[in-house]
């Protein structure tokens, strides 16, 4: 029962938003699959779901800039509150700085809040705290924190609400291709709420309108709100990036298909790409397989592809070990690898937060053990899409040249040409990294930062 339902006396849409800063800190839940839940469990109406999603979303976005005011006005450090009084504290700034809530609605509600989970003495406590920030706007306490500042990039992570190694590792991304100077631009549109975009299974159900400029399957939602027109497609229509829909879309047209090709879809949780491919390979004759390691993950698969007309096998197995088992097999082979996600922080406000600069040594060696195993899971002409919605140059560029560094038996494709000639419109994809590989960014193409290259083995083997 969510926190709505247990404490009526205070606004249900700020226990929701509460509700969920608390599992994404207790629990490392996702918001974006939390949210929605908690929304329907609450019973929100239209208006009230819209300030839960606004409080949640706003209040993780800028997590590490908020955190940084409320040690600032509490004289202590961040690690030394009570997690519980640190999260309502959280949402009260984020209404407080960026929101139009009244001030004294921000501050009361919020010490209602901890006092019906913490206890009186701590909402004293929150009350001292939110009412010191209350008494200066949004941009004085700006200038106050980055004040303190010790390296202009970690001003800017004050001023963006991005930790300073994502601010670096974006930078690099974009130096690589002879882009720097659009960091800001890119830092922006991470902040920004993105669009609802739909995708049209091909061959199952008519794209809508307006259409989306790239993927010839994506359309924007009509009115900002898909949940007619989910319904109405009986799962034949449905929420995906229009980044995603354009690599799993790249790697069915990089040949002509032949009938009775084998895909595999290596990675496959949570499914959206797999229902993508397994409609274009219904269509095209093709029979595809789909794998995914964690059991909850292979559920969310095996639900996804439930609307279609076609039986996918989902297996349940380390990708590595099932590829392995497979050698010379499969036609083409979709490796989504688990990343870092520092592609889609404007739909996952907390992953800037969840990951750290140690994370990334242990899933690029995960990475390049999932591409290597793939292409010996080829067929000879085989081709494999090596994708991570992460810009980061270690999980994408570096994986890819690791792999290939110890191989002669594969070439990599133009995926530029590939990617331009699936593209319903023009798409700026020019890039000093060259064409064997194509990075989507927010800032634009509007688009989560999908890196895609593709990858083909050679036709005879030996």
């Amino acid at each position: 029962m969510s926190g709505a339902q247990r404490k009526p006396g205070i606004q249900p849409a700020r226990w929701v938003a509460y509700d969920v800063l608390r599992a994404v800190s207790q629990d490392d839940a996702y918001a974006n699959l939390l949210l929605p839940r908690l929304i329907s469990d609450a019973g929100l109406d239209t208006q009230d779901a819209a300030l839960a999603t606004e409080l949640a979303y706003g209040t993780l976005r800028r997590l590490g800039t908020y955190d940084a005011v409320i040690a600032s006005a509490a004289g202590r450090r961040i690690d030394t509150i009570d997690p519980a009084v640190l999260d309502a504290l959280r949402l009260g700034v984020h209404q407080l700085l960026a929101t139009r809530v009244a001030p004294h609605a921000a501050v009361n509600e919020s010490v209602n809040l901890v006092a019906a989970e913490v206890g009186r003495g701590a909402a004293g406590f929150t009350n001292a705290v939110l009412r010191r920030i209350s008494r200066d706007d949004a941009e004085t306490w700006q200038q106050r924190i980055e004040d303190g500042a010790r390296s202009d990039d970690e001003r800017l992570s004050l001023r963006t609400a991005h930790p300073v190694w994502v601010i670096r590792a974006l930078r690099r991304a974009l130096a690589a291709e002879g882009r720097a100077d659009e960091l800001d631009a890119l830092l922006e549109a991470d902040n920004a709420s993105p669009e609802v975009t739909l995708v049209a299974l091909p061959g199952l159900a008519e794209r809508g309108e307006p259409a989306r400029p790239y993927a010839p399957t994506a359309f924007a939602s009509p009115g900002g709100d898909p949940h007619a027109a989910i319904a109405d497609a009986a799962g034949r229509i449905r929420v995906q990036d229009e980044g995603s829909q354009l690599v799993a879309l790249a790697l069915a047209a990089a040949a002509p298909v032949r009938a009775g090709e084998r895909w595999l879809d290596l990675c496959a949780g949570p499914g959206g790409k797999t229902a993508l491919l397994a409609a274009v390979a219904h269509r095209d004759g093709a029979r595809l397989e789909a794998n995914e390691v964690v059991h909850a993950r292979a559920g969310l698969v095996r639900h996804a592809l439930k609307p279609l007309p076609v039986d996918v096998p989902v297996h349940e197995e380390d990708g590595r070990e099932f590829a392995a088992r497979h050698p010379s097999t499969f036609d083409r082979i979709l490796v989504d690898a688990p990343c870092t996600g520092l592609g889609a922080l404007r739909r996952r406000p907390e992953a800037r937060w969840r990951k750290t600069p140690a994370d990334v040594a242990d899933l690029v060696a995960l990475q390049t053990q999932l591409l290597d195993a793939a292409i010996d899971a080829l067929a000879p002409g085989g081709i494999v899409a090596y994708v991570t919605c992460s810009p980061h140059l270690a999980e994408t560029g570096g994986v890819v040249e690791e792999v290939l560094r110890g191989r002669s038996d594969v070439a990599r494709l133009d995926t530029r040409a590939v990617v331009t000639a699936v593209s319903a419109s023009p798409i700026d994809l020019r890039s000093d990294a060259g064409p064997e590989q194509v990075q989507l960014w927010p800032h634009r193409h509007g688009t989560d930062a999908m890196f895609l290259a593709l990858i083909q083995r050679n036709d005879k083997q030996g």
